[in-house]
């Protein structure tokens, strides 16, 4: 029976989330699929061999050449070694068939002038024919599918191409269903506005963060901010410049919560929740600290944005934020969704200790002591 192979969900999530969107958990199988345009193009056109090579859309460059490829699915002799390697685009037959998008038939492999020889000797094979078609994407070749060693009939004719070419179509629409199916899927835990998580998929996702790190005895932390006086720039400069600052305070948020791997979202209104895993408190304390002090450091509307066309540049913005923390904050007796909302009760009510204090400050959960009188040997 023919095995079939195919990279491993992590590493291939992120070759097809990046040409549409990055969501944090892959919510259908993406090897099935890959693995069912191998199978079918092996009934179509039966071979000992082949694969499917994607370029990197997050590097990729226009001058096709400069780019690499790599092994997503394999199956046949020695498939398991290919799968997760990269080649450059510039080499061997599936290169020459991405860089100038038309497919190519070998005979005579060994001696073919874009057999890439190297490649074949270092993973000990010895192919003797093969036939590669471009995959495209959008109408752009993102791709190649090679098949080796025809079985039963020969060599590969004009035929086998032919098939494949009609077949390349198959193979577009299928991996074009699947980003559409995702992007479709990703929209649905995007907050219009701001691009960050809604607060519907923060407690999904919150809860399955909660119960990885109870898994893996890591601590994670909850950041609750909220931005002072917010009601004042509406006031002032109008609903579009308050919507651009909450768009623009988003995409800060993004960015500092990406560097530590947390998730960012937006709870309501003027609010927002990073979820940090592997975060101890005092790590959040320095993350908050920054965030607190980047909002005060940011010239708000300085350029003409989406919601809002007028340059206004907004100075003075401020932000209170309250922390919580799963190892010392939450029972671990306590549920998931317990934890969760103790989380985020006292994340949130931290918050408030912060605004109430002054505003433009971080706050931590003052139950930290109470608890800790409570049962010291939970904090020691």
């Amino acid at each position: 029976m023919t095995e079939f192979h195919c990279l491993e969900l992590p590493r291939l999530e992120r070759f097809l989330e990046r040409r549409r969107a990055s969501p944090i958990f892959l919510e259908m199988n993406l090897s099935e699929v890959l693995v069912a345009i191998l199978r079918k193009a092996n009934e179509f056109v039966p071979s000992e061999a082949g694969s499917i090579l994607l370029d990197n859309p997050k590097k990729k460059l226009p001058e096709r050449r400069r780019n690499s490829l790599t092994f997503i699915a394999t199956f046949g002799e020695k498939a398991d070694r290919l799968v997760g390697q990269t080649v450059a685009a510039d080499q061997g037959v599936g290169g020459h068939v991405y860089i100038t998008g038309q497919s190519y038939r070998a005979v005579e492999l060994q001696e073919d002038e874009f057999f890439n020889r190297d490649f074949a000797d270092a993973n000990d094979y010895r192919p003797e024919s093969l036939v590669a078609i471009p995959i495209r994407i959008e109408q752009e070749v993102c791709g190649v599918l090679e098949l080796i060693n025809r079985r039963e009939a020969g060599d590969y004719s004009q035929q086998d191409v032919n098939l494949l070419e009609i077949f390349a179509g198959y193979i577009s629409v299928s991996i074009q269903n699947v980003l559409d199916g995702r992007l479709a899927q990703e929209i649905a835990k995007r907050d219009n506005l701001t691009g960050l998580y809604n607060d519907r998929y923060l407690h999904i996702a919150l809860s399955r963060a909660i119960e990885d790190c109870r898994q893996k005895e890591i601590d994670l932390t909850l950041l609750f901010i909220d931005l002072d006086y917010f009601k004042r720039v509406n006031d002032s400069h109008g609903h579009l410049a308050g919507s651009q600052v909450l768009r623009e305070v988003g995409q800060l948020l993004q960015g500092m919560s990406q560097r530590v791997g947390a998730l960012a979202a937006r709870y309501g209104g003027d609010e927002f929740v990073i979820a940090a895993p592997g975060l101890d408190l005092e790590q959040a304390i320095d993350l908050a600290e920054e965030i607190r002090q980047a909002v005060v450091g940011t010239t708000f509307c300085e350029k003409p944005g989406e919601v809002q066309p007028d340059v206004l540049r907004l100075t003075g913005q401020t932000c209170s934020i309250g922390v919580a923390s799963l190892n010392r904050h939450a029972y671990s007796e306590e549920s998931t969704d317990r934890c969760k909302s103790t989380l985020l009760r006292l994340s949130d009510a931290a918050m408030y200790v912060a605004k109430e204090t002054g505003r433009n400050r971080t706050a931590v959960s003052a139950e930290l002591v109470q608890r800790s009188q409570q049962n010291p040997s939970r904090f020691d």
